[in-house]
């Protein structure tokens, strides 16, 4: 049985997470073995995000008066809420694979900013790329322009090297000077 004290400290923790979380994902981890638990906590951490397991009557009484208070007040059964606070494809991603390889991991709802998410629309989060791979190819598109350039450029050396002439700009005397030839 916990103390007020120890009550009262897991619900500050939970506000401050709640405060600081870019998305919030109600979840499940009861069931599982402990070693698919830590692996699933150890890649959500990865991603910059934690799991939190406890009472739902703690997790009501921290969503109190929040933007997630409609998603976790009233919980029933067993539940877990994985806080994002860098990634948050990354977190519902791993969360999403979890559930692929054991049965009890399901992504249920979310809130991601201010927003309540579905079901539906929380799976379609874990299905966007991960934050370094969308800025990978960010960067790819930014790099495309100057990398063709820049082979162009190299192509233009090679041939100069090889001995083979450049097809010679045609210089077009003024219109003057063609009249005195």
């Amino acid at each position: 049985m916990l103390q007020r004290a120890q009550k009262d400290t897991i619900i500050e923790g939970l506000k401050g997470d709640i405060d600081k979380a870019r998305a919030i994902f109600l979840t499940n981890l009861i069931g599982i073995s402990s070693n698919d638990a830590v692996r699933v906590r150890k890649e959500v951490r990865e991603k910059g995000g934690k799991v939190i397991v406890t009472k739902n009557s703690l997790f009501g009484l921290a969503a109190k008066g929040t933007k997630v208070e409609s998603m976790l007040s009233d919980l029933k059964g067993t539940n877990a809420v994985a806080f994002a606070f860098e990634d948050s494809a990354g977190v519902a991603k791993v969360l999403k694979d979890a559930g692929k390889e054991l049965e009890l991991v399901e992504l249920r709802a979310g809130f991601l900013g201010d927003r309540e998410l579905t079901k539906a629309e929380v799976t379609e989060l874990a299905s966007l790329p991960s934050r370094d791979e969308m800025l990978g190819t960010l960067l790819a598109t930014f790099m495309a322009p100057v990398s063709a350039f820049a082979r162009v450029l190299h192509a233009i050396n090679e041939q100069k090297g090889s001995g083979e002439e450049a097809a010679p700009a045609a210089e077009e005397k003024p219109a003057e000077e063609k009249k005195e030839d």
